[in-house]
C-alpha cells in the first residue's frame, strides 16, 4: 500500500507540473486537495500496524504537493511577467463627446448671453393656465385638443390649491409668463430651453423634442430690436452670408406675429431643389400680446416685448455642413451615426 502513494504522488505531481496557465493550476490544485482528502480518509483500510507510516507519508506527500503547486505558481507568474512589453504604446480609450443636441444648445446659450439674455427653465409639467390660457389662447383652440397635447392624469391628493388640468408643455412658452410673474419688474431677457412634447412623430417632428424660447421685455421695444437680434442669431449660428426676413403670420400669443425665414445654404438664396425659392422657414417670432403681458402683471401700456420659439433640432438641421433627413435619428443609440459628429 505505500507503493500505492508514491504511484499517487508520481500522478498528482505530473499533473501539477503539466499545468500550462494560471486558470489550468487553479483547477489541478482543486483536484489534488479533493484526492488528497480522500487518500488520507482511508487510511482506516490499512493493517493496524501500516497506519502510522501510511499516515506519515501521507503528510510527507501533501507538503510536497503544496510545495510542488507554490513552484509552478511562480513559475507561471514569471513568464507572464516577461510577456509584457512596457515599451509598446497602449491601446487608445474610447473616449466620449458631447450629443449634437447638447453642442447646440450650448452654441444657442452662448451666442443669447452675447446680447445679455439668461439661461432659464422652467417646468416640463404645466398647469393648462400656463401653458395654454395665459398665452392667449382659448378654450376651444386646436392646440389644447387631446390629439394635439399629452394631458396628465390630476390625482385627487394633489398638492394644487384647486383641481387644474396638468400638461407635459408642448411649448417653451410657459416661460414667458412664469419669467415675468419671478422678475417683475423688466428689463427682461429670457432664453428658456427646456424639452416639448407633442402628439407627432414623422422624419421632422419627434414626440419629444427640445425648444428654445427667446423673451424680451422693456421699455419702446418694437419690431426692428426683434429684426436685429434674429440677424445676430442667424449670422452667428449659420454664417455671415445668411440673411433673415419677416413674414406675416398669426400667433395668439403674439401680435404682430411672423414666421422667420432664412435664406438657403445650399444655393445662398438663389433657389434650388432644397428651398424652391431661396427661403427656408426657421420659426415663429412677434411682439409679445398685451394679453400676455397682463397675465405675467406686466402693465402693457409702459412695457412691450418680443418672443420667439424655435426647435433646437430643427435649427441645427438646417446647417450647411449636416446632412440629418430624419430628425429621429437624433434620438437613435446609433454609435455609427452619432460619432460623425
Amino acid at each position: 500500500m505505500i507503493e500505492e502513494i508514491d504511484r499517487l504522488y508520481d500522478d498528482l505531481a505530473n499533473r501539477i507540473n503539466s499545468a500550462k496557465t494560471e486558470q489550468e493550476l487553479t483547477v489541478v490544485e482543486k483536484t489534488v486537495k479533493l484526492e488528497l482528502g480522500n487518500a488520507i480518509s482511508s487510511i482506516k483500510n490499512f493493517p493496524p500496524e501500516k497506519r502510522g507510516e501510511a499516515g506519515k507519508k501521507f503528510n510527507e506527500l501533501k507538503n510536497l504537493c503544496s510545495d510542488l503547486i507554490e513552484k509552478q505558481k511562480n513559475s507561471l507568474t514569471a513568464k507572464n511577467e516577461q510577456k509584457i512589453d512596457f515599451t509598446v504604446p497602449s491601446a487608445t480609450p474610447t473616449t466620449g463627446s458631447l450629443h449634437l443636441i447638447t453642442q447646440a444648445i450650448d452654441e444657442i446659450t452662448e451666442i443669447f448671453e452675447r446680447l445679455g439674455f439668461t439661461r432659464v427653465r422652467y417646468p416640463e409639467v404645466e398647469t393648462d393656465w400656463y401653458a395654454f390660457e395665459a398665452l392667449n389662447m382659448n378654450a376651444d383652440h386646436p392646440a389644447r385638443d387631446e390629439w394635439e397635447t399629452f394631458f396628465i392624469h390630476n390625482p385627487e391628493n394633489s398638492k394644487l390649491k384647486k383641481p387644474q388640468t396638468i400638461v407635459l408643455t408642448p411649448h417653451t412658452s410657459n416661460g414667458q409668463v412664469r419669467e415675468m410673474q419671478r422678475v417683475k419688474t423688466p428689463p427682461i431677457r429670457m432664453l428658456n430651453i427646456a424639452k416639448c412634447y407633442r402628439r407627432q412623430s414623422d422624419v421632422s417632428h419627434n414626440p419629444f423634442f427640445y425648444q428654445f424660447e427667446g423673451l424680451l421685455v422693456g421699455k419702446d421695444i418694437s419690431i426692428s430690436h426683434l429684426k436685429g437680434t434674429l440677424d445676430y442669431f442667424v449670422k452667428n449660428f449659420f454664417g455671415p452670408e445668411r440673411q433673415t426676413r419677416l413674414r406675416p403670420y398669426h400667433f395668439q400669443f403674439t401680435e404682430p406675429s411672423f414666421e422667420i425665414d432664412i435664406t438657403c445654404g445650399v444655393c445662398n438664396g438663389r433657389g434650388c431643389k432644397v428651398c424652391k425659392e431661396g427661403w427656408l422657414e426657421l420659426g415663429g417670432a412677434g411682439m409679445v400680446h398685451p394679453n400676455v403681458l397682463k397675465a405675467g402683471n406686466i402693465d402693457h401700456k409702459k412695457y412691450s416685448g418680443f418672443a420667439f420659439g424655435w426647435g433646437v433640432e430643427r435649427t441645427m438641421m438646417m446647417k450647411d455642413n449636416l446632412n440629418i433627413d430624419d430628425v429621429r435619428k437624433l434620438y437613435e443609440p446609433d454609435l455609427r451615426f452619432l460619432r460623425q459628429f
